[in-house]
Parts: structure tokens; C-alpha cells; sequence
């Protein structure tokens, strides 16, 4: 209990007697729920807390909104996106997939903790306009919530609910999603997992699988539906209000609560995970940093939905690349950000650290930014550097301009700064010079660095499989590998990168693997 809380409840015994409040407190029934009032942003609400059970089972999710229900799809809990929502929905869609992680974590981490939740309480007469609840020009007669006070300024009391009272989860849904994947799992000893879209993926956790592989106790688990969340209420509707203006208010709300809770922009983050301090660092990245930011005068530069690049596209990078540089980059020196077993989910780094990641990670993008091959993005659009020369219209087939390669760039610099001590400043030096030079072009030609390690000469397309490879070889011309033997195995590397049928060396020629030498320091 919060000091105004433990203030205002003091001043009640003072005023009343203990065993009176401690009698009320003790009768009050499960609809009812003890809060404190709050205010802010001319929006009443109350602050109280509720058991994991009570709000798997009374709390859904906000796309059930009768306000939304015309577009709701019940098989995925999901709005249906078209002309008719696109204004209304400004909220990230559920993500199925997240829900057995959520369910690991919250029975496998003793000390696991879910921020507090905000939910909106509606009633049957919000959607019926000849309710008697609707004065004659449209406005509540009263709130969709009835609070009784316990103090005379009515900043305690009791939240009373109906059998037909309604509640929707506004920020906190994945966390519903969890909750009600754990009490799934504690009746029926098993649990689904899904795909994003509520597609089952043929896998089940089971009991069975927490007690083997996690060591949770049974009886630990049965005790979990017990525990209790923060969980903040709002009215659907408050009195005086027209339904345009509570529909008005609640969206707003909706679409605020999770702007402040992710850095989302205009585009839908299907890959965001609240957990992962990799995709925190990422997102913050997308939509701040200069090279990335949407800006009105240009094209944008983040695809937020697709891994891939599609050969027309002006985007620059994606988010799943983004976040795939983070923890190639970072993870070189925050380890403990990655999760510490399979299937288990990411434990959230602490904010203080997180803000040291976004520096580092910021420094990184600042160099990049002052590489030749970004400098001419204002010129010039991101298909001519990234098509083949062999495409039509041709083009620079710079690495950079690829996922793989900004990821394998960014896996060889974090190893460079975080654990071989080497300068971010100084590399940059080396490496504004090698891209001038054309060393990031041309992947596709033999006298690259990147030829059949990046590009796959055999297919003529760039080759994922390739990136740890590319990252070593410029670990090496940056001066990361002196040992004799550590370099012998990198050529030898290089050599069968290079061999399809034949070796081919970085003159264009055929030669025997052993002739294919390592490219100069830079």
C-alpha cells in the first residue's frame, strides 16, 4: 500500500474505528475490490489490486470493445485492419506466439513481476441509446464504474461490479494473454503453443515439462493463480459524457498508453518484445536515430513487418535486422541480456542499463552514418546500391545495403570495441577509406572481399550463411587476428567460400585453394 493510500486508510481509524474498516474490509466480496481514487489528465481512476485468477477470468481483451466488435475476428482476438479501423486501431496486434514464453516465465521465475495493469469498465447501457442512463441530449446520467467512498474525501473505497458489467484490458494485453496461458496450463496440465496469428504450431508445454526442465515445484505452481497485479480502472464512459466523447477519451487513452509504453511510430511493430533489451535498443534506433527517423521529405527507411528487402524497395534496413545488429553488437558486452535458457524469455535489463545500450548503440549508427556509401543516400535511393550490377538498371551491390551484410558488420565491430579493446573512432578512420576505395561494392565481382562469402556466385544472390564468415574477415583487415593459426584457418575459409566447382581467386582466375591468400590490413 502507497503512503497516500496508508495516510488517507490512518485517517479513516482515526476518524472511525479500526475494527469497523478491518470488519468492512473483511465482508466485502469478490465484486467488490478495494482502491484508491486517482486523477490525472482530467481522467478519474482507481488503483487497486486483483488476483492472477480474477483477472484471467473477468478482464478481456480490448479488440472485444463493442465499439470495435463490427471488425472483431474471434479467432485471433485480433481487429480486422481496413479503411473502416485503420483511424481507430493504433494499437500493436496481439502476438500469439508470445503467450507460452509469457507462461515460462511466469511459472519457471520465482521472482518474475508484471508492471501494473489499465482496464476500462463498461456496461450493457453504453450501446443501447434509449437507455435510461442517457439524458435527452445524449449525455450519462452516471459512470460505468460505482464506487462507494470509505473517507470523506472519497479517495478510498470499494469498486462494486455487476454480473453485466464488462472489463477490458487497455495496456496490458499480452500480460491478460499470459495470465490466461498459465491458468490454461495449471487446469489442463498443458498449454499450445501458437504462431502470431492464433495458429497452433503442433507443440504443447506441458507440467510434466516445467517440473523436468525448470524445477518448479508443483505445489509452487498451484499456489500462482493467488497472487496478486496492480490493475488501475477507468470508465467507459463518465457521467455527463456523450458516447462520441467517452469513445473519443478511451481511444486516446488506448493509443497513449502504448505509445509511452514502446517507442512505436506509424508502422505496427510485429516483432516487438517488451522483454528483450536487444529490441528495446532497436526500436529506440528505428525511430530516432537520423539515418532511420521518418521524416515527411523522405522515403522511410525501416521495413517494421518483413526480414527481407524486396529489390525495389527504398527501405533501407529492417527491425528484425535492427535487432539482429543489437545483439551481435551489444552482445559482445551485455551476455546477460540474452536469455539464459531455451525457451525461456529475456529478462528485461535494468532502465539505467538500457540507456547505456542506446548510447552504445546510438555511437555505432553515428559512425556508420559517416561512411561514403550512407553520405549519398540524400542522392541517391537505396535499389541503385544495393541491385547487382547484373539487375536491371543495375547497381553497386554494396553490402551495406543488405541485412546480412549491416548484421555481419555490425557481429565484427562489437567483437572489435567490446572484446578485443579496439576504437569505434579509430576503426571508422580505416573504414571510410576501405568504402571509397569500393571495398563495401561490388560483392558479386571475384576481386571482392565479399565474393562468395556474402554473395553465392553459384546462384547469383546474397547468402545468409555467409555472415559469421564476413564478419571474421573484417574482424581481420581491421587488425582483430594475429594468431598464425587463427589466420591459416581463416584463409582456408576464404578459399572454400570461393570453391564451387573451382577456386576462383580474387583475380577472377581459376587457382588451387591453397593460392588464395587473405586480402591486406587495412
Amino acid at each position: 500500500m502507497n503512503n497516500r493510500v496508508a495516510d488517507t486508510t490512518s485517517k479513516y481509524c482515526r476518524e472511525n474505528k479500526p475494527e469497523e474498516l478491518a470488519l468492512l474490509l473483511a465482508k466485502h466480496s469478490e465484486n467488490q475490490i478495494f482502491v484508491q481514487t486517482t486523477a490525472m489528465g482530467g481522467t478519474q481512476a482507481y488503483l487497486g489490486s486483483v488476483t492472477l485468477e480474477w483477472f484471467a477470468l473477468q478482464v478481456r481483451f480490448a479488440s472485444c470493445l463493442p465499439l470495435l466488435q463490427p471488425k472483431y475476428n474471434r479467432a485471433t482476438d485480433n481487429i480486422e485492419i481496413d479503411a473502416d479501423t485503420i483511424e481507430e486501431i493504433q494499437q500493436r496486434p496481439l502476438d500469439w506466439s508470445r503467450q507460452l514464453p509469457l507462461v515460462q516465465y511466469l511459472a519457471a521465475w520465482k521472482n518474475h513481476k508484471f508492471p501494473p495493469v489499465l482496464v476500462v469498465v463498461n456496461q450493457p447501457w453504453v450501446d443501447n441509446p434509449q437507455a435510461p442512463e442517457w439524458d435527452r441530449e445524449g449525455r450519462a446520467t452516471k459512470p460505468t464504474i460505482n464506487f462507494t467512498p470509505l473517507d470523506r474525501g472519497g479517495e478510498v473505497g470499494l469498486l462494486n461490479f455487476a454480473a453485466e458489467v464488462t472489463i477490458y484490458a487497455l495496456d496490458g494485453q499480452h500480460r491478460l494473454m499470459g495470465v490466461q496461458g498459465l491458468m490454461e496450463l495449471i487446469e489442463t496440465h498443458q498449454l499450445q503453443r501458437y504462431r502470431k496469428d492464433k495458429t497452433p504450431d503442433g507443440s504443447l508445454m506441458t507440467v510434466s515439462d516445467l517440473i523436468a526442465h525448470y524445477q518448479v515445484d508443483a505445489t509452487y505452481l498451484e499456489s500462482l493463480p493467488k497472487e496478486k497485479i496492480g490493475i488501475e480502472f477507468i470508465c467507459a464512459v463518465e457521467k455527463g459524457e456523450t458516447r462520441e466523447e467517452a469513445r473519443r477519451r478511451v481511444r486516446s487513452i488506448f493509443v497513449h498508453v502504448n505509445l509511452m509504453a514502446a517507442p512505436l511510430t506509424k508502422g505496427q511493430l510485429a516483432q516487438l518484445n517488451e522483454d528483450d533489451g536487444f529490441s528495446i535498443v532497436a526500436r529506440k534506433i528505428a525511430t530516432t536515430h537520423p539515418l532511420l527517423e521518418q521524416r515527411s521529405d523522405r522515403q522511410s527507411r525501416v521495413n517494421w513487418n518483413s526480414a527481407t528487402v524486396a529489390t525495389k524497395s527504398t527501405v533501407l534496413t529492417t527491425l528484425q535486422a535492427l535487432k539482429e545488429m543489437a545483439q551481435r553488437y551489444l552482445g559482445q558486452k551485455f551476455l546477460h541480456w540474452k536469455p539464459l535458457g531455451k525457451g525461456l524469455i529475456s529478462m528485461r535489463p535494468e532502465d539505467k542499463e538500457l540507456e547505456v545500450g542506446i548510447l552504445k548503440f546510438q555511437k555505432l549508427f553515428d559512425c556508420l552514418a559517416t561512411l561514403p556509401s550512407y553520405r549519398v543516400l540524400e542522392e541517391n535511393e537505396t535499389p541503385l546500391l544495393r541491385r547487382f550490377s547484373f539487375e536491371k538498371d543495375g547497381g553497386e551491390g554494396n553490402i551495406l545495403f543488405r541485412p546480412v551484410g549491416q548484421v555481419a558488420v555490425a557481429q565484427g565491430l562489437g567483437i572489435l570495441v567490446f572484446k578485443k579493446g579496439f576504437s569505434l573512432v579509430d576503426i571508422f578512420k580505416k573504414l571510410r577509406k576501405f568504402d571509397l576505395e569500393g571495398g563495401f561494392s561490388g560483392m558479386e565481382y571475384p576481386r571482392s572481399l565479399w565474393y562468395g562469402v556474402l554473395y553465392d556466385p553459384n546462384k547469383k544472390r546474397v547468402q545468409v550463411a555467409g555472415r559469421d564468415l564476413a564478419a571474421k574477415l573484417l574482424i581481420y583487415i581491421l587488425g582483430g587476428i594475429q594468431e598464425p593459426m587463427e589466420r591459416a584457418e581463416l584463409r582456408k575459409a576464404v578459399a572454400d567460400a570461393r570453391t564451387v566447382e573451382k577456386t576462383i581467386g580474387f583475380d577472377g582466375k581459376f587457382t588451387e585453394p591453397k593460392a588464395v591468400g587473405l586480402p591486406p590490413i587495412l
